[in-house]
C-alpha cells in the first residue's frame, strides 16, 4: 500500500504530507471505532440492567399478589382495582393492566420453587420471551429449556417451536452418546 508508493514515487513533500495525512485519519478512525464500540457496550449493559430491574420488580410485584390473594385478603376484582389505581396515580407508568398484573403473579408462580440456577436466568431474557415460554411451555423441563436457549443463543422467542426444541435435544442427546 502506501510503503510501495513511497518506493515508487520520488521524494515529494506533497505527496508525503498526503500519507502522513491518510495515516491520521487512518488512526483517528480506529480510535473513533473504539469509542463507538465502548458506546455500543455501555448501553447493551444498560438495557440489560434495565431488564434486570423490572423482572425483579414484576416478581416482587407477582409474588405481593398471589400472597394476597393466597391469604384471602384479596379476591379478584382487587387486582382490576390495582390496576386503575396505578393507571391514575402514576398515568406514565406502562405495563401493569389487569391482564399484566396476573401474568406477573403467574410468573412468580410459575417459577417461586425453580432452582436458584434457572431463577438468575429468569431475569436475564426479556419480559416477552418469559411470558411467552411460561404461557407456551407445557413442562418444567421445556421452560428451563427455552429459558436458557433464550439466554445462551439471545433468541427472540415469539412461540417456542416444537421441532426446535426436538432438534435441540437430539443435539444434546447425540453428543452425550458420543462421549
Amino acid at each position: 500500500g502506501i510503503e510501495r508508493i513511497k518506493q515508487i514515487l520520488p521524494k515529494n513533500e506533497k505527496i508525503e504530507n498526503m500519507i502522513k495525512d491518510q495515516n491520521i485519519i487512518q488512526n483517528r478512525d480506529n480510535q473513533f471505532s473504539e469509542i463507538v464500540l465502548m458506546i455500543r457496550r455501555t448501553k447493551s449493559t444498560v438495557i440489560s440492567m434495565a431488564n434486570t430491574a423490572l423482572i425483579d420488580l414484576y416478581w416482587q410485584v407477582g409474588k405481593y399478589i398471589s400472597n394476597k390473594i393466597a391469604v384471602s385478603e384479596w379476591g379478584d376484582g382487587v387486582v382490576k382495582q390495582l390496576a386503575a389505581y396505578i393507571e391514575k396515580n402514576s398515568p406514565d407508568t406502562k405495563g401493569f393492566s389487569d391482564k399484566n398484573l396476573w401474568r406477573m403473579k403467574q410468573f412468580y408462580e410459575t417459577y417461586c420453587t425453580a432452582d436458584e440456577k434457572l431463577s438468575a436466568v429468569l431475569r436475564q431474557i426479556s419480559w416477552t420471551n418469559n411470558i411467552t415460554i411460561m404461557s407456551r411451555a407445557k413442562t418444567e423441563e421445556e421452560r428451563s429449556f427455552y429459558i436458557m436457549l433464550c439466554k445462551d443463543e439471545k433468541y427472540r422467542l415469539h412461540l417456542p417451536d416444537k421441532a426446535l426444541l426436538q432438534q435441540k435435544l437430539r443435539d444434546i442427546y447425540d453428543s452425550e452418546e458420543e462421549k
